[in-house]
């Protein structure tokens, strides 16, 4: 596969699109490589800390709150940046990946933010990470407007929701670009040629550059993420604090940093966001070693459950003692079929959200442009004109380390329905992901990366632990495969099992399915079309 383009010593490796050039410049290219060369050299430390903290859990070492860092817990003065324009109100946000039917439906959805997500909800082929670059920068300059073959319109409307961007997290690299033959990493990939194209064009429309930061797991994370952001700013001439951040809390040990992320961000920070599902998947792979950290089926381990809660308040509190956002987890019910069936659905999203508010979030995330008059409806009642409820500090709440780590009350094992699920989710999962699709909607869900991780875990920690047989897991995975291969024509079923296998039938669990699908079939795949 030949390089079609260098800057600064970069490798584009991926094929030459329609468009293409618009954002793979010299000039991007260069800026991509400026921030590679100040910060690339720091990821692999992160990833080696990650690994070592895993293993310590795996082997039995508690988990606690630092007492490195109580002196910033305990200062009450210190506060995060004040909202920036555009993120002040932000009662409802929708989540979805930055293709362009997508980008116009979220942006005309009513809600106030949309999250343009190349994470999870986005399979990492080339051609939709370029894409998804071109139909941001089509968006701000209002031109996104299209026709499909079928003839229906999508048009931008008056009054689209702000632009916040989620690029991929540190554990990744873009194989379709390199520097010194080496893959720069997927984050800065994401961010850097959205910051390069769009940064100015937001802030002279009245916005500014706008994200969402995944998977951290500790402070040292945020500081990286803190320090890609000042640079990045000093290269293009844009004044320090324009950039705002709001993190995901989605792995365990980010639970017991929320406070120092916050003040390693200060500048920068626009809040937490309760990432509900990847921070489920976290805490069964942390702890799938274990016995007394055994779940059951995911459809039992909800909200209401006291881990959760305990998570969930202490995000609050913590949000609102520092002046910050917090935005509470997705809804990921996608409305249609059955009358009954989806107003059963609806009144479930209705009390989640209720709780959410009534807890104190100043907004939470729905992934359908459906779901926006209902979450709209419950924040407006408990908002009413205020654009967020900041000031409610939540001193009631006082959560412990071992309070974050309760799983008693619904430990157990799983039901021979959770197990098919699990199997039939990951598998149509992995196929749409393989096929270039990040976002699928299976039995009334819309499942991303996150969900089809817990899927995984959970498979695998059933395995360990034998409330399952491998012949059984095996027996369900042959009558899913044939089932796929009816279904779909171009499922790519071997394919599909072999990521399963790999990632949930082996000895050891692997981190992410992401990382070793992506070198193994996405750039194989692209390499075969070359």
């Amino acid at each position: 596969m030949p390089a079609h383009a260098t800057a600064h010593r970069v490798q584009v490796l991926g094929t030459r699109g329609e468009r293409h050039e618009e954002i793979l410049t010299p000039a991007a290219l260069d800026f991509v490589a400026r921030l590679h060369e100040a910060f690339a050299p720091r990821r692999p430390e992160l990833l080696r800390e990650r690994l070592r903290r895993s293993g310590n859990l795996a082997s039995g070492t508690p988990l606690d709150f630092s007492r490195a860092t109580s002196a910033v817990r305990a200062d009450p003065d210190w506060r995060v940046a004040p909202p920036a324009p555009g993120l002040i109100d932000r009662r409802v946000e929708i989540t979805g990946p930055p293709d362009r039917r997508m980008t116009v439906n979220a942006l005309n959805s009513g809600a106030q933010v949309w999250m343009a997500d190349f994470e999870d909800a986005t399979s990492p082929t080339w051609e939709n990470l370029i894409g998804g670059q071109l139909n941001l920068l089509d968006a701000i300059e209002r031109r996104i407007d299209f026709t499909t073959p079928e003839g229906k319109e999508y048009r931008l409307g008056d009054s689209p929701a702000t632009i916040v961007v989620r690029p991929r997290g540190w554990h990744l690299t873009e194989e379709h670009l390199e520097i010194d033959g080496r893959p720069v990493p997927a984050s800065l990939v994401d961010f850097g040629l959205y910051f390069f194209h769009c940064a100015q064009r937001q802030i002279d429309a009245g916005h500014g550059p706008y994200f969402y930061l995944p998977k951290l797991e500790n402070r040292y994370e945020a500081r990286l993420w803190n320090d890609v952001f000042l640079l990045a700013q000093e290269l293009l001439g844009i004044p320090r604090g324009t950039v705002r951040a709001t993190v995901l809390i989605e792995t365990v040990t980010a639970a017991f940093e929320m406070e120092e992320i916050l003040y390693e961000l200060r500048e920068h920070s626009s809040g937490l966001n309760a990432g509900r599902w990847d921070y489920l998947f976290s805490l069964i792979k942390n702890f799938a070693h274990r016995t007394d950290f055994l779940l059951p089926d995911r459809a039992k381990v909800t909200m209401t459950a006291p881990f959760m809660r305990a998570y969930t308040e202490l995000l609050v509190r913590t949000c609102h003692r520092r002046g910050a956002h917090a935005i509470g987890g997705m809804s990921a019910h996608v409305p249609g079929g059955d009358a009954a069936a989806n107003e059963a659905a609806l009144a479930k999203v209705r009390l989640d959200k209720e709780r959410e508010a009534e807890d104190g979030f100043d907004g939470s995330w729905v992934a359908h442009p459906g779901l926006v008059p209902v979450c709209r409806a419950v924040f407006d009642g408990v908002l009413g004109e205020r654009p967020h409820q900041i000031e409610r500090t939540r001193e009631d709440v006082e959560v412990h380390a071992a309070d974050l780590l309760y799983v008693r009350r619904i430990s157990g094992p799983p039901t021979p329905e959770g197990v098919r699920a699990n199997v039939a989710v990951a598998l149509r999962y992995f196929d749409a992901w393989l096929r270039g699709s990040g976002a699928v909607a299976l039995d009334g869900l819309m499942e991303d990366a996150a969900t089809a991780e817990i899927a995984r875990v959970q498979l695998w920690q059933w395995l360990r632990h034998r409330t399952v047989t491998r012949a059984e897991v095996l027996g369900l995975l042959d009558g899913e495969c044939a089932v796929l291969a009816r279904e779909r024509p171009d499922a790519l079923v071997a394919e599909d099992r072999a990521v399963l296998e790999d990632t949930a039938l082996g000895r050891e669990l692997p981190a992410f399915f992401t990382p070793a699908a992506y070198t193994r079939h996405l750039v194989r795949r692209t390499e075969a079309r070359a």
